[in-house]
């Protein structure tokens, strides 16, 4: 591994890190309930940071395949829960929620900040961060 690749390891992580802290900050501590939709990508985001701490103690650049599955699933999920959020006709299709409804939104900085768009932002950033690392990889 590289220093430049290690450095896309360690931005990764980070990201995903602070990903997790901040979902966990907002059911946690603001008490917001978190949603199906949102539970769903906490499943794609937490084993990344656990998998990219991983990579960065054994300096192992083989899971950027891994990191870029999950981030790309975990951001159409993202993609699709923010839809349902500002999309009017998508709000039909919402999931069934017991708790908190996935059309709801708990924060809305500057008219288009939610927690779903902040998701997201953080699987783009983490799914691109692995395509550097694959194609540094192949040179």
């Amino acid at each position: 591994m590289n220093k430049k690749q290690e450095n896309w390891l360690l931005s990764m992580w980070a990201v995903a890190l602070i990903a997790t802290l901040g979902s966990l900050y907002f059911s946690e501590i603001k008490g917001y309930i978190p949603c199906t939709l949102c539970w769903y990508q906490r499943i794609f985001m937490y084993p990344i940071v656990l998998i990219g701490l991983i990579a960065l103690i054994q300096k192992n650049i083989s899971i950027a395949w891994t990191t870029a599955s999950f981030a790309f699933i975990g951001g159409c999920i993202s993609l699709y829960h923010y839809g349902l959020q500002k999309l009017a006709f998508l709000q039909d299709s919402a999931p069934e929620c017991s708790g908190a409804s996935c059309t709801g939104a708990y924060i809305n900085y500057l008219g288009f900040i939610t927690i779903p768009f902040l998701a997201l932002i953080a699987f783009a950033f983490i799914f691109i961060a692995s395509l550097v690392i694959l194609k540094q990889t192949k040179e």
